[in-house]
C-alpha cells in the first residue's frame, strides 16, 4: 500500500517542502515560452530556423527551469518518465495540464502580438498531403522517441559529466526531430505545444495523431532505456575516473623525478 502511496505521490499536495506548486509553475512558464518563441518562428518558412528557434527555446527553458520541475515542457517527457517510476502520477498528471494551459497561454499571447497576415503561420500542426494519419503517427512517435531516450541518457543520475550539457543535447535532439518531421507532419513532437496552437485557431484535423504518437513513443523510449539499455552504473563511471587519476598521477610522479634528474 504505501509502494501505491510513493507512485501516485499524494502527499506532495499538502508537502511545502516538495516543490510541487513552483514547479508546476515553472512547467506553465516553460511551454508558454516555447509556443510563444518557437510556434513564433514559423513564419520564417525556413525549416533549419524553425527547428533551431524550438530547440534552442527548449534547451533556454531547461536551463531556465530545470533545477526547479525538471524541465520536462512536454508530456511525452513527462509519460516517459512516469511509466518508469522517475516522477509521481499525480505531479505528472499535473505537469500535463499545467503544460497544455502554458502552450494555450503562449499561443495566445504570439496571435494577440501578430498580425492579422500572419495567423496562417503561427504553428497549427497539420499533415502534409499525401501523408496518412498512421504514417503521421509513425513519425510522431519516433520523433519523441528519439527526444525521451536523449533526455533519459543525458539525465542519468550516474553520468554527471554530462549534467552542464545536459539543456543543450536535449535541445539539439529537439532541432533534429523538427528537421525530419517538419516537412511530414509540421513536427508536432510535443503533445501540449500541438494543442496550444490548435486551442488558439481552433484547428484540430487529425489531433490524436499528436498526442497518441508522441506519447507512446516517449513511455516506449523510457521503457527501453530503463529496462534493455540500462541506465549507467555508479561502478562503471568510477572504474573510468580511478584510471585517469591514476594515469594523470603517474604521469606527475615521472615529471617530478626528471626534474630531480631522476629519469623514471
Amino acid at each position: 500500500m504505501s509502494s501505491l502511496k510513493e507512485a501516485l505521490g499524494a502527499g506532495e499536495l499538502t508537502d511545502k517542502k516538495s516543490g510541487l506548486y513552483r514547479a508546476l509553475v515553472a512547467e506553465f512558464l516553460g511551454t508558454l515560452l516555447l509556443n510563444f518563441f518557437g510556434c513564433g518562428s514559423v513564419v520564417t518558412g525556413n525549416v533549419v530556423a524553425i527547428s533551431l528557434a524550438f530547440g534552442l527555446t527548449v534547451a533556454a527553458a531547461i536551463q531556465g527551469i530545470g533545477h526547479v520541475s525538471g524541465g520536462h515542457v512536454n508530456p511525452a517527457v513527462t509519460f516517459g518518465l512516469m511509466v518508469i517510476g522517475k516522477v509521481p502520477i499525480i505531479r505528472g498528471l499535473l505537469y500535463v495540464l499545467l503544460q497544455c494551459v502554458g502552450a494555450i497561454a503562449g499561443s495566445g499571447i504570439l496571435r494577440a502580438l501578430s498580425p492579422d497576415r500572419m495567423e496562417t503561420a503561427l504553428g497549427v500542426v497539420s499533415l502534409s498531403p499525401g501523408v496518412t494519419p498512421v504514417q503521421g503517427f509513425g513519425i510522431e512517435f519516433f520523433l519523441a522517441f528519439v527526444l525521451v531516450l536523449v533526455v533519459c541518457g543525458a539525465c542519468d543520475a550516474a553520468k554527471p559529466e554530462s549534467k552542464g550539457i545536459a539543456p543543450l543535447i536535449i535541445g539539439l535532439s529537439v532541432s533534429i526531430g523538427h528537421i525530419v518531421g517538419v516537412p511530414r507532419t509540421g513536427a508536432g513532437m510535443n503533445p501540449a505545444r500541438s494543442f496550444g496552437s490548435a486551442v488558439v485557431m481552433s484547428s484540430f484535423n487529425d489531433h490524436w495523431v499528436y498526442w497518441v504518437g508522441p506519447i507512446l513513443g516517449g513511455m516506449a523510449a523510457g521503457l527501453i532505456y530503463a529496462f534493455v539499455i540500462g541506465p549507467a552504473k555508479e561502478t562503471e563511471n568510477s572504474n573510468r575516473a580511478y584510471t585517469a587519476a591514476a594515469t594523470d598521477e603517474k604521469e606527475l610522479q615521472s615529471l617530478t623525478a626528471k626534474k630531480k634528474g631522476n629519469p623514471a
